[in-house]
């Protein structure tokens, strides 16, 4: 996959974030101001409408890398999130919109023998709108 360094290496599926993905986020966080959970009070903010949580969109990494296009480096017994540099929220995701993750392969290094380190920029698109949710630098770490 080294081959595949400084290049975008894949896009994945849409996810629809809704009000009961919003609210099931809230009620496992503890996070339940109304700008994510009270449709009524939201639409008097700069957002109209009650949005989701940065974290929750951050969330959805899993899925989205699962349900991507990303080559899976071959021979892996197990992977694990290892966290994230430079995370940015840049725009707030509305209830009812549709995002989708973009992976570019920034690193990928060995860190001891059967271990491998990588760096993805990941980018959050949602549908319809001009800038990103998010940006991060995700690390994850694989064993052969």
């Amino acid at each position: 996959m080294k081959e595949l360094i400084g290049g975008r290496i894949g896009t994945s599926e849409w996810i629809l974030i809704d009000q009961a993905m919003i609210d099931k986020f809230a009620d496992a966080t503890g996070d339940h101001q109304f700008i994510h959970v009270d449709p009524e009070r939201s639409k008097s903010t700069p957002f109209g409408g009650t949005i989701a949580h940065g974290f929750l969109t951050l969330s959805l990494y899993p899925d989205m890398i699962e349900k991507s296009d990303c080559p899976r480096p071959e021979g892996v017994k197990m992977g694990v999130n290892y966290g994230c540099n430079k995370l940015r929220f840049l725009t707030p995701v509305r209830s009812g919109k549709r995002v989708r993750g973009h992976f570019k392969l920034l690193e990928l290094e060995e860190k001891r023998p059967g271990q491998w380190q990588q760096t993805l920029e990941f980018s959050v698109e949602i549908e319809g709108e001009a800038k990103p949710a998010l940006m991060a630098e995700w690390l994850s770490q694989y064993f052969l």
